[in-house]
């Protein structure tokens, strides 16, 4: 699957690369001996987790967040900036507005990971985490962005945020010689809208395969329906990846273009890839980011003789959760 005008040009995130050079952390492609042995494939681990944050999503909150800076007129004071979030997207504007001296709120749902909520009041923002899920939350932050004249970010129906999500697989392209296929979790569909669009524009025979969660698919719900539609959300350890798309979301047409075909996991799936990935390479990862993980373990994804690479999107999990899930 090739598209032939993206609605992002590679020069989007060329651009985001040079913007955010030196100030997000150039993560490592490790790879995996026990997945490749287990597949019979060649499978690398392009460790978004072990970025500042803890997640891609700071790629994307700083290239937004610059970019906003540089609109300011010079000499007028900086705008006051909004976001909703299921906690790493919060997180990672939350440090790049510190850095560059911005006033943030951020609103998430109640129940989001106490580690990322944590995290979001430590660095400095105002913290709103009042909404019952994920479509309140980004309700609230709108109306709360239309009263007061906040300009919203939004954590993945935003071009800017995109393009900084994409610069991974920037990264990953040179790090990895000869893919044959990439895996990346899908939520909001910014991270994979970008990294397909980069595979695609410059690896356009390499396969971009998404992975959502069962109970939260709203991506191949809306693909066969061939429109945006809801889904019922249920619970899931993959909270980064849960909750509808807004209705205008940019993400649903270039997901439809760059990426070849999205599989789904369930709950013990998710599971079963966090334990392995502490157990066998050492390393903690959320649900959203084990995603992948869960995918090529399950097996539908044929990955004898090819060589992959899955985008561990973070690794912010609660101490509790992950015992649980260690434990079980």
């Amino acid at each position: 699957m090739i598209p032939a005008e993206p609605l992002l040009p590679l020069a989007a995130f060329q651009a985001a690369s040079r913007r955010i050079g030196g100030r997000v952390r150039a993560t490592p492609a490790m790879w995996s001996s026990w997945l490749s042995d287990a597949t019979g494939g060649d499978v690398y681990l392009k460790l978004e987790s072990l970025q500042i944050t803890g997640s891609f999503k700071l790629r994307g909150a700083f290239n937004a967040a610059l970019a906003l800076a540089e609109r300011v007129p010079r000499g007028a004071a900086p705008p006051l900036v909004v976001t909703a979030s299921a906690g790493n997207h919060g997180r990672g504007l939350a440090w790049a507005a510190r850095a560059l001296g911005l006033g943030l709120v951020v609103f998430t749902p109640r129940d989001a990971p106490a580690a990322k909520r944590d995290a979001i009041r430590r660095l400095g923002a105002d913290l709103r985490d009042e909404a019952g899920g994920y479509e309140e939350t980004e309700r609230l932050a709108k109306e709360y962005a239309a009263a007061s004249g906040a300009v919203f970010i939004s954590p993945y129906n935003d071009p800017d945020v995109v393009a900084g999500a994409g610069t991974a697989a920037l990264e990953l392209l040179e790090q990895v010689a000869d893919l044959d296929l990439v895996l990346v979790p899908v939520g909001g569909g910014g991270l994979a809208s970008g990294i397909g669009t980069v595979v695609k524009g410059l690896a356009p025979a390499v396969e971009v395969v998404g992975v959502e969660v069962e109970a939260s698919h709203a991506f191949t719900a809306s693909i066969a329906a061939g429109r945006i539609v809801e889904v019922a959300v249920g619970p899931t350890l993959a909270d980064g990846l849960a909750g509808n798309m807004d209705p205008e979301s940019i993400t649903f047409e270039m997901v439809r273009r760059v990426v070849d075909r999205i599989v789904l996991v369930g709950e013990a799936g998710l599971a079963e890839a966090m334990r392995s990935l502490a157990t066998r390479e050492h390393l903690v990862v959320e649900g959203a980011g084990a995603a992948v993980v869960a995918a090529v373990l399950k097996g539908d994804i044929p990955l004898a003789g090819r060589r992959a690479a899955c985008i561990v999107s973070g690794g912010n999990v609660d101490a509790a959760r992950l015992a649980a899930v260690l434990s079980a």
